[in-house]
């Protein structure tokens, strides 16, 4: 798609994917994916990042449009996972004058994607280290681990962009309309959550420079109400709650379980909680589950025992969380068992490696299906829960 000019010499030239179903072979985008490419012109002409292989030919025509005849003097290579950095090779072929722009740790992984020549090819930068190329000054901020170990940022002081590689990116085309939070939510805890001090670390880079313009390699520019992105990855990658809430994670094998956990909802709901979202991870997408247990303060597990462990669906989803140090939150636990109930023990097991996590004392333990005194104990749950007494592990 077109989309209008960032500046006046800095021009879009990415392409969105709206056949993709599954971004990394595990995500769900419904909305596509964009790979965002941008071009700055000036007396060198700069190409920030390529894009992925499957939108190759249309950020090829949007590169050669913008550049009316002229030539690409230099790659800068923000981050080298092939969505990103597919092309390279082709842009090393096409303009075979071009310097490749990164540090010491991207030369080092260039090959291993690439076989190209660097020989008298390459610019190695370092912090805050500048480049002029005519009216624009950009600088260089490395990321390491944002998400993998080479990843730098761009920052032109001229119109005071910031580059930000996958930092602020989001799942959807730049044609889909729907709010920001809830798809770049997904797609950092997915993708960048375990991270959450380095990005800390690049946060407080960013707050020493005067940005008007975040330009991120997925999702939309970014040009107003900077605040409210800044601060929501300060919460993320800080795991702190987002909003007040309770979360219920259900894996229930023939519905019983379930059951419990829609009665805990309608108590809690009943008795006041501002918030209450319940998730059949049997059922539904796993990673909009990991999304939700970080956003809200307080989470429920609900789970099924299964062969003297926990239901599948339960053990992947707190690894998924385990993976992302997941951390800072208050969370009950009701377990089902016909015979020899194993979800508690083994759930707790998992847990006990997060940090600061803190565990209601009392836990409802289901014999199959759910019944009166069940109810009873679901009705302390949720005054537990909203209130009361917590156990530390």
């Amino acid at each position: 798609m077109k989309v209008s000019n960032i500046t006046d010499t800095i021009f879009y030239i990415g392409a969105d994917d709206k056949d993709i179903r599954l971004f990394e072979g595990q995500y769900e985008v419904p909305n596509g994916m964009a790979y965002n490419s941008y071009l700055i012109k000036d007396e060198k002409n700069v190409v920030l990042d390529t894009c992925d292989k499957k939108v190759t030919n249309t950020w090829l025509e949007n590169l050669e449009r913008e550049l009316n005849g002229e030539k690409v003097d230099y790659l800068i290579v923000s981050h080298l996972e092939p969505d990103h950095a597919y092309n390279m090779k082709l842009l090393v072929d096409k303009y075979p004058d071009m310097k490749l722009i990164g540090n010491a740790t991207t030369f080092s992984m260039i090959p291993n994607f690439f076989d190209i020549d660097l020989t008298d090819k390459t610019i190695v930068v370092k912090e805050g280290q500048e480049l002029n190329i005519g009216k624009h000054t950009l600088q260089f901020f490395m990321a390491p681990m944002v998400h993998w170990p080479e990843v730098m940022v761009t920052y032109d002081k001229l119109d005071k962009v910031l580059f930000s590689a996958d930092g602020f990116g989001k799942f959807g085309t730049l044609d889909t309309e729907e709010d920001w939070d809830c798809e770049a939510r997904r797609y950092y805890f997915g993708i960048v959550g375990k991270y959450g001090a380095q990005v800390q670390t690049l946060l407080k880079k960013a707050s020493t420079l005067d940005i008007k313009i975040i330009c991120p390699l997925h999702g939309p520019i970014l040009k107003e109400n900077l605040d409210h992105y800044l601060e929501k990855y300060d919460i993320w990658s800080s795991y702190k709650p987002e909003n007040d809430g309770v979360f219920i994670a259900c894996a229930s094998i023939y519905g019983n379980t379930l059951k419990a956990a829609e009665k805990l909802k309608e108590i809690l709901e009943e008795k006041g909680a501002k918030k209450v979202v319940l998730a059949d991870l049997a059922k539904e997408d796993m990673h909009e589950a990991v999304e939700d247990a970080f956003r809200y303060d307080k989470v429920v597990l609900a789970a099924s025992s299964y062969n003297a462990g926990v239901f599948v669906p339960m053990e992947q989803f707190l690894n998924h969380l385990k993976e992302r140090n997941y951390q800072n939150r208050k969370i009950a636990i009701i377990q089902n068992g016909s015979w020899a109930p194993s979800a508690e023990k083994t759930m707790k097991k998992i847990l006990q490696d997060m940090k600061d996590i803190d565990i209601v004392d009392e836990t409802v333990t289901i014999k199959s299906t759910m019944k009166k005194e069940n109810i009873e104990q679901i009705e302390q749950l949720a005054d537990k829960i909203l209130g009361g007494e917590k156990s530390e592990i």
